[in-house]
C-alpha cells in the first residue's frame, strides 16, 4: 500500500471556488500520493475570477482548472475515488452514490463567492477559504491512512470537517 496513489474528489455546488482551491492544494501538496479532482452539482462553467487571481498569485498553473459537473466522473473510464469530500453544505445534500464506496466527509467552509464589500474584503474572503482548506488538507494528508481501519478513519475525516471555519452542523 505504500506506493498507492489515492484519488480524491472535492465537490461543491458551483465548482468555481472552494472545490477548485481544494483540488489545487491537494495536487500540489500530495503530488505522487494523492490525485485530486473537483466537480459541482450545478457548475458555473468557469472558475471565479477571484479564485483564478488567488491561485495565480500563489504560483498555481490556473489553466489546469475548469468548472465541471460531477456527472463527468460517473461515466465509464472515470477515476475510481478513494475519498469524496464536499466543501459546501449544498453539495452534500444531493451527493450521488459513488462506485467503489469511497470514504466521504463534509468539509464545509464559507463560500467566498458570496462575499460582498470592497475588493480587499472580497480578496480576504478568498484567502481565508484557501487557508481553511489548506489546513484541512494538511491534516488529512498527515493521517496514517494505511494504519487506520474504516471506522477510525471516518472519525478522523469527520473531525477534520469540524475544524475552524466549518459551516456544516
Amino acid at each position: 500500500m505504500l506506493d498507492k496513489t489515492y484519488n480524491v474528489l472535492f465537490l461543491c455546488t458551483g465548482n468555481s471556488a472552494r472545490s477548485i482551491m481544494a483540488e489545487a492544494v491537494m495536487n500540489h501538496r500530495g503530488a505522487g500520493k494523492f490525485h485530486a479532482f473537483s466537480a459541482g452539482s450545478h457548475p458555473k462553467g468557469q472558475i471565479h475570477r477571484e479564485t483564478a487571481k488567488l491561485l495565480r498569485g500563489l504560483g498555481y498553473p490556473v489553466f489546469e482548472f475548469r468548472s465541471k459537473s460531477w456527472v463527468e466522473f460517473m461515466t465509464p473510464g472515470a477515476p475510481v475515488f478513494d475519498f469524496v469530500f464536499t466543501v459546501c453544505d449544498n453539495a452534500a445534500e444531493a451527493c450521488p452514490t459513488w462506485p467503489g464506496q469511497p470514504m466521504t466527509a463534509r468539509w464545509s467552509v464559507p463560500d467566498p463567492a458570496a462575499a460582498t464589500g470592497t475588493a480587499a474584503e472580497i480578496a480576504a474572503a478568498f484567502e481565508e477559504t484557501y487557508r481553511l482548506l489548506d489546513r484541512r488538507i494538511a491534516s488529512f494528508m498527515a493521517l496514517p491512512l494505511d494504519a487506520l481501519d474504516r471506522f477510525a478513519l471516518q472519525g478522523k475525516l469527520d473531525e477534520i470537517g469540524r475544524m475552524e471555519g466549518a459551516t456544516a452542523a
